[in-house]
């Protein structure tokens, strides 16, 4: 009976997982968005993709790690083909750096709007397009039932939203499949060449529905996020480098 009773339960959770939107795994056929071990913190292990993630971006510092960190996923996001649209009041992305992160600049249509409300009408209508691979908003606040009708409009696209939200601190329930803050971290020089090295953030999954939330730390490397090793410190007794 008990065994019964934990098969029924293991199918009810699939079926609300599914009934939400997460796409469990296929097999070897099933290949993940590139962000290593971070993705084990999403159902089934899978990026949720025809949903809405919410991206909180408190400083102009972060608000540059998290376009970052999208348009390394809009390189496998548009692999299939499709354009990205970005919605925003007043654009800070640079359009030519997106090169860096091998995303072609004129497959990302610009939308510049002149009032907030206008926003989220925008994206709304956008994640209706099934031909769309992303869109992104840059929104300061959006309500419960807003959020609701963008999640509606997904549901039938397929369509992946990122909400980038630069006013954390009116933050309310929302149904968002996560709530992620990405933080700049200094890079390291590689192969003791000087100068910058690659792009590196440390990643917060702060909520993430039916998944477990969590930190890591990534760089962009040649086209592919790769987790950051914890540098090893070695603990000097100042008394001993005395006495040698």
């Amino acid at each position: 009976m008990p065994g019964a009773q934990k098969d029924i339960i293991s199918r009810l959770q699939k079926d609300i997982l599914l009934w939400q939107g997460f796409t469990p795994p296929l097999g070897c056929k099933t290949k993940g968005i590139g962000l290593g071990p971070l993705e084990s913190a999403f159902p089934n292990g899978v990026f949720p993709t025809g949903t809405i993630h919410e991206m909180l971006c408190p400083t102009y510092e972060h608000a540059a790690a998290t376009g970052g960190l999208i348009a390394g996923l809009l390189t496998r996001l548009m692999q299939q083909g499709g354009v990205c649209l970005w919605v925003s009041m007043h654009r800070q992305l640079f359009p030519a750096a997106l090169a860096s992160y091998n995303v072609e600049p004129h497959r990302v249509i610009f939308i510049d709007v002149q009032h907030e409300k206008d926003l989220l009408w925008v994206m709304e209508e956008a994640l209706k397009c099934e031909g769309l691979a992303a869109v992104i908003a840059e929104v300061r606040e959006i309500s419960f039932a807003q959020s609701r009708r963008l999640q509606l409009a997904v549901e039938n696209s397929k369509v992946t939203g990122f909400l980038l939200r630069n006013d954390p601190r009116k933050l309310g329930s929302t149904t968002c499949v996560a709530r992620w803050q990405i933080t700049p971290l200094p890079s390291q020089p590689h192969d003791g060449l000087p100068g910058l090295g690659f792009p590196r953030w440390q990643i917060d999954l702060l909520r993430v529905r039916n998944g477990n939330p969590g930190s890591w730390k990534l760089e962009w490397i040649d086209g592919n996020f790769i987790p950051v090793e914890e540098e090893k410190t070695v603990q000097i007794d100042l008394h001993e480098r005395i006495a040698g």
